[in-house]
């Protein structure tokens, strides 16, 4: 569930500081001068920012990466309109959930950062958070045997 969709939005501030984190990476200079142009909203190289998303710029996060492409745009456009989610709606069903929650973030992760998962952790009666280190936006990608090793814990637990 996006985070929009509990009214929690992501600033632009907030995704390069997440950014930031990666200024090492030899690819950092150009995914961040597109990240910039994207957030102030004169930007629309989305595939420049791409390494950013993944912990790892390996063979697999770009086979995943190319993979994982929409076909449908005009969906993913409706998908992320204004009134395509009811946060107040979706906020007090949140509420009354009586199973407990595992919501796991990325160390590095653009779309769904730490600080933002945290809070919408916040939002369940039961919650747990993680944030793998290392990780983007697809931890499972970016280190398996941990994600797996975080899940399970938390579906073995009484």
């Amino acid at each position: 569930m996006p985070t929009r969709a509990v009214g929690l939005d992501v600033t632009g501030e907030t995704r390069r500081q997440v950014a930031r984190l990666r200024e090492d990476e030899p690819w950092f200079p150009t995914a961040f001068a597109a990240l910039e142009a994207i957030t102030e909203g004169t930007g629309t190289d989305w595939d420049a920012i791409s390494p950013v998303l993944y912990g790892r710029w390996d063979a697999t996060a770009r086979r995943h990466h190319a993979d994982s492409q929409p076909p449908n745009m005009e969906a993913v456009t409706r998908f992320g309109e204004d009134d395509a989610f009811d946060p107040p709606a979706t906020r007090t069903a949140l509420a009354q959930m009586t199973v407990p929650v595992l919501l796991l973030a990325g160390e590095f992760d653009l779309n769904s950062p730490p600080e933002t998962v945290a809070a919408f952790a916040d939002l369940f009666p039961d919650a747990r958070l993680s944030v793998q280190p290392g990780a983007g936006h697809y931890p499972w990608l970016d280190d398996p045997e941990r994600f797996t090793a975080v899940a399970a814990d938390f579906l073995a637990r009484p």
